[in-house]
Formats: structure tokens, C-alpha cells, sequence
């Protein structure tokens, strides 16, 4: 949580140069940080149940869905570092 808002502050940073793109990153990294937040307690309750059960696994749609979120965010924050598209 703690990086997916890092990013959303750098992506936020980027607001004047690269605009309403910027505020696009910015309301994604924070949206994926609020949802995360969410699910936390669901996936801590089913870790404990795990260690008591001697098995934890991980969910595979929640770990799917961060790497989706992650890979989407770094492209088009590298996209917009070197073409701009959106400078004013």
C-alpha cells in the first residue's frame, strides 16, 4: 500500500507537466492502494486460517490483479516520461 502511494504522490508531482494523463495515474494508484486496503483484512483472515490448517495459499486473482495494476501504471508513467504526450 505504502508504494502504490508513493507512486500516486509522484504521479500526482507530474500534474502540471503532463496534465489530466497525470491525474488519470494518480486516481488509478490510488484507487489500486483503497482496494487493497480493503481486501486486507479478508486475506489476513485467510492466512490465519492457513497456518492453523498447516497450508497458505496465495489468491491468485488478488496477486493477478496488483501485477496487472503495477505492469499498467509503470507502462504509461514510462510512457509519459518519454513521449509527453500530454505536455502543455
Amino acid at each position: 500500500m505504502l508504494s502504490m502511494m508513493a507512486s500516486a504522490a509522484v504521479f500526482l508531482r507530474w500534474l502540471p507537466q503532463h496534465g489530466w494523463f497525470a491525474g488519470c495515474l494518480t486516481a488509478t494508484a490510488t484507487i489500486a492502494t483503497v482496494a487493497i486496503g480493503l481486501g486486507r483484512k479478508r486475506r489476513l483472515q485467510r492466512a490465519i486460517e492457513g497456518i492453523h490448517e498447516g497450508i497458505v495459499q496465495p489468491h491468485a486473482a488478488t496477486v493477478t490483479a496488483l501485477a496487472a495494476c503495477v505492469i499498467i501504471l509503470s507502462l504509461l508513467g514510462i510512457c509519459a516520461v518519454l513521449f509527453s504526450p500530454f505536455a502543455p
